[in-house]
C-alpha cells in the first residue's frame, strides 16, 4: 500500500504543472553625477528562468577567457535607463560604478555571470567587473577587463571621449591598441563617495596588467532583466501543452498568452531533459492578442520539462510560466507493452477455462417400506454415512415412528 501511495504521488507530481518563485527584485541608488544632489532609485527585476539559464552555463576558465562572463544584452535595460539620466560617457561610467559599489563584497569560488551576481547580491572584484563591463558595453562604451595576476585582482578599463573630469587624484590609464583605457575600480562599499573613473588604488599603481578584450563576450541572451525608475507593473505568462504523453517521432504543440496582451514581445521557451539544467529551445513572438505558440518534435525519448519566460520592458516586470512535464515513449516500448497486455489477457482466459471444478458431493438414498405397523412400531438406531472427505460419520442418532405402509427415505 505504501509503494502504491508513493507511486501515485510521483505520477501526480510529474503531470501537474510546477510553480516557480517570483522574480528577484533589487533597487540601486544613483546620483545625477559624482558628488551630485539629485537622487534616483533604479529598480531591477530578474526572472527565475533567466537566473537558472546562466547558472547552467560553463563557469570554468580556459586560457583567460573571462570575456565569456560579460553579457551585455542581458543587462541592456539598465544601460538604457542610465542613458536617460546621463548625457556624458564619463557620468554614465561612474553611474555604473555606483551600482556595483552597492553589492556586498564576498569572496567567491567559481566565476559567475552578471545575472547570477545580481540575484545572489554578493561577489568580489571579478564578478563586479563582469557586471560593470556588461553594462558599459551595452551602453556603447569601449571597455576591457584589467587582470592583475600578481595582486589577484580585476577591474575594468574604459575608453572615454575625454579625460575624466571628476577624478579626485591623478588620472590613471592603460594604453592598448592606440587607445587610453581609464581604470574603473569596481570594489568598495560607499557608492556615493566610492572610486570614480580614472582613480586607481595605490596597490595597483605600476602593477603589471593583462588586458582582456571583449571580442568573445556573449553576443546574445535568451532574455533580459527588467529595469525602471518607477514601479514596474506585474505581468503573467501562461503555458499549455497539447499532450503530456507522446510517442517518439510525434509532435507536441505548446503555447500560451501574455497578460497584459502585448504584441511583438519575445517569449523564450526553455527545456530541461531528464532533469538536466535549463537550456533555450526557441524564441517566439506574441501576436496582436498577446498569444504565442510553437510546434515541437522531441529529438528522443525521455522526460522533459518545459517552461516559457518573458523578460518584461520599461513598464512591466518579466514573468515566467509554470513548468510542464512531458513523457516521450519509444514506439518499441509501446508495442512491447501492448504485447504484454495481450499475452496476460490470453493467459487469464485460459486459466479460467481450464480451472477444475470441485467434485460434487455424492448423495446416498435408502428406502424402507414398512408393511406391518404392528411388527414394526418403533425403530431407533444409529445411521452412519461417509462424508465428502471419505470419513465415517456415525454421530447422528435417529428415532423413527412408522405406521402401516409408511415409506421413509433417508438422505445421507
Amino acid at each position: 500500500m505504501k509503494k502504491f501511495v508513493v507511486t501515485l504521488f510521483l505520477l501526480v507530481a510529474f503531470f501537474l504543472p510546477n510553480c516557480f518563485a517570483t522574480n528577484y527584485d533589487y533597487t540601486y541608488g544613483l546620483l545625477d553625477h559624482p558628488g551630485g544632489s539629485t537622487n534616483y532609485q533604479l529598480k531591477v527585476s530578474v526572472t527565475p528562468s533567466l537566473y537558472d539559464y546562466y547558472r547552467s552555463k560553463d563557469h570554468n576558465v580556459y586560457s583567460y577567457d573571462f570575456a565569456k562572463f560579460v553579457t551585455p544584452n542581458s543587462l541592456k535595460p539598465i544601460a538604457d535607463d542610465l542613458w536617460s539620466i546621463y548625457s556624458d560617457d564619463e557620468d554614465f561610467a561612474n553611474g555604473v560604478l555606483m551600482i556595483v559599489h552597492q553589492i556586498p563584497y564576498m569572496e567567491s569560488g567559481p566565476q559567475k555571470c552578471p545575472v547570477e551576481t545580481i540575484v545572489e547580491n554578493e561577489g568580489d572584484c571579478d564578478l563586479f567587473s563582469f557586471i560593470a563591463a556588461s553594462v558599459m558595453k551595452a551602453g556603447g562604451l569601449d571597455v576591457v577587463l584589467l587582470l592583475y595576476e600578481t595582486q589577484g585582482h580585476m577591474n575594468v578599463g574604459v575608453h572615454l571621449s575625454h579625460e575624466p573630469d571628476d577624478a579626485r587624484s591623478t588620472v590613471y590609464y592603460y594604453s592598448h591598441d592606440g587607445k587610453q583605457y581609464y581604470v574603473a575600480e569596481c570594489t568598495g562599499g560607499d557608492w556615493r563617495n566610492g572610486w570614480r573613473v580614472g582613480e586607481c588604488p595605490d596597490m595597483l599603481r605600476g602593477a603589471s596588467v593583462r588586458i582582456i578584450t571583449l571580442d568573445n563576450c556573449e553576443q546574445s541572451s535568451p532574455g533580459q532583466v527588467s529595469s525602471s525608475y518607477g514601479v514596474l507593473a506585474s505581468s503573467s505568462l501562461s503555458l499549455a501543452v497539447s499532450s503530456r504523453f507522446v510517442i517518439a517521432g510525434s509532435t507536441v504543440t505548446m503555447g500560451g498568452s501574455l497578460s497584459p496582451a502585448l504584441s511583438d514581445k519575445n517569449v523564450t521557451i526553455y527545456i530541461s531533459s531528464g532533469g538536466s539544467l535549463w537550456s533555450v529551445l526557441i524564441k517566439v513572438m506574441t501576436d496582436s492578442n498577446g498569444r504565442y505558440s510553437y510546434i515541437w518534435s522531441p529529438p528522443s525519448a525521455g522526460t522533459y520539462s518545459i517552461r516559457a519566460s518573458w523578460s518584461g520592458d520599461a513598464d512591466y516586470a518579466g514573468a515566467d510560466s509554470n513548468a510542464y512535464s512531458l513523457l516521450v515513449v519509444p514506439l518499441e516500448w509501446l508495442l512491447m507493452g501492448v504485447t504484454v497486455i495481450v499475452l496476460l489477457g490470453v493467459l487469464l482466459v485460459v486459466t479460467i477455462l481450464t480451472r477444475r471444478k470441485p467434485p460434487e458431493e455424492t448423495e446416498v438414498f435408502e428406502e424402507w417400506e414398512v408393511v406391518d405397523s404392528n411388527s414394526f412400531k418403533n425403530l431407533s438406531g444409529r445411521i452412519s454415512c461417509i462424508d465428502n472427505q471419505n470419513h465415517w460419520d456415525s454421530t447422528n442418532s435417529w428415532t423413527l415412528k412408522l405406521t402401516s405402509h409408511s415409506k421413509l427415505v433417508f438422505q445421507t
